[in-house]
């Protein structure tokens, strides 16, 4: 059976009784970033310390706080080692100078062996992780390791791990592709060590995107409407919004949108004042499993109709794959023999009249029992009753 899940941001507010204007304060960005720093005999003094120096800039311009953003340092050598753990330092600069002040450890270039390290360290209490906030790794190389790197990588992509490499010297392009969070290209950088400092405000703001915590914020709330706003959990190819809008009093009465996936914001207007609402925004990916061995997608759109879809699904650890073809008109199909506990990626192809085809890929794991349907996102409570 593949379990039925939902990904989603809830709140609920009431609209004041007047067309005074009332905001919603935002959540303060949260997350534990992990540096791992390549302090292997490979690396010439001098990189060391261009890389160090870049680290300590980088760290200096993040919101380092006991309630916001927590940094720690793990260096790559022949056994890792934790420089500083999360939470020892309360701000930027104190980051940055702890950063400046480590010192290079040199031995084998056993990166594999410290990403399975970090990976203990971004979730152990002991190492100052904090459940329930993002996780980010940012990871500093010169291109080689002395062990695999794929799979400690994929171990922490599948934990929710967003992966950033800045290599600065013969890396593997589809290796270092592989190994980084998609889109390749926002998370990953080549640059030279004398450069480095060219990324540093675009990483800056890639890791702040990632640390933004995933919810929904009101604004400019009036007796009539209010503008709702979230951060960006799709993109305009893989997937689309469902945004409902309820009385609290009246679920039955629900009014839905649906949005492309690059939306980031939506306006209600023409709703009853002094009236509770709940919001629940559902991000909808073009595949996903809904039941046991069922699959469906959003249809193909636009002018150039969709001729039939081709369904592939495999193992992601390797295994006969399974394909099905869809006819135009349909979006939905039955899948057969899928073992329990395993993951699997599915790929949907849409071919078009003009001869063109878009595929687009999602992972999902079969439990190893039988699962009941998750329930749907509960509201979030964000602001109080006007008095």
């Amino acid at each position: 059976m593949l379990p039925w899940t939902v990904i989603g941001l809830a709140l609920s507010l009431r609209l004041a009784r007047s067309g005074a204007e009332r905001g919603l304060p935002a959540s303060a960005l949260q997350g534990d970033l992990l540096f791992l720093l390549d302090s292997s005999a490979s690396v010439s003094h001098y990189e060391f310390n261009r890389v160090r120096e870049f680290l300590g800039r980088l760290a200096a311009l993040l919101p380092v706080g006991p309630g916001a953003l927590r940094a720690s340092l793990v260096h790559v050598g022949s056994r890792p080692h934790t420089e500083f753990p999360f939470g020892q330092h309360s701000s930027g600069s104190a980051v940055q100078d702890a950063i400046r002040a480590a010192a290079q450890r040199m031995g084998d270039t056993n990166t594999g062996l410290a990403l399975a390290y970090a990976k203990e360290q971004l979730f152990a209490k002991a190492a100052g992780a904090r459940p329930g906030v993002p996780k980010v790794l940012v990871w500093v190389t010169d291109g080689g390791s002395s062990d695999p790197v794929g799979p400690p990588m994929q171990e922490l992509k599948d934990l929710g791990v967003t992966i950033f490499i800045v290599s600065t010297g013969r890396g593997n392009l589809l290796e270092l592709s592989a190994a980084a969070s998609a889109p390749a290209e926002k998370h990953l950088h080549f640059v030279d060590v004398d450069d480095l400092h060219i990324i540093t405000q675009a990483l800056r703001g890639s890791i702040l995107d990632a640390m933004w915590p995933q919810q929904l914020h009101a604004s400019e709330v009036t007796s009539s409407g209010f503008r709702l706003a979230w951060p960006s959990l799709l993109t305009a190819d893989s997937g689309y919004y469902v945004l409902e809008l309820a009385p609290s009093t009246d679920p039955g009465a629900a009014r839905r949108q649906q949005l492309p996936g690059n939306a980031t914001g939506w306006a209600w207007t023409g709703l009853d004042s002094d009236t509770d609402y709940d919001v629940a925004l559902v991000p909808e990916s073009n595949v996903r499993l809904l039941r046991s061995q069922h699959l469906r997608w959003a249809p193909a759109l636009g002018p150039d109709a969709a001729l039939g879809y081709h369904v592939q699904v495999g193992p992601l650890r390797g295994g006969a794959a399974q394909s099905v073809e869809v006819p135009a008109g349909e979006n939905s199909t039955t899948l057969q023999g899928l073992a329990p506990g395993t993951a699997y990626l599915v790929t949907v192809t849409a071919a078009f009249r003009s001869g063109r085809e878009r595929a687009l890929s999602a992972k999902a794991c079969t439990p190893e029992g039988e699962r009941s349907r998750a329930p749907r996102p509960q509201p979030q409570r964000t602001g109080g009753r006007e008095p």
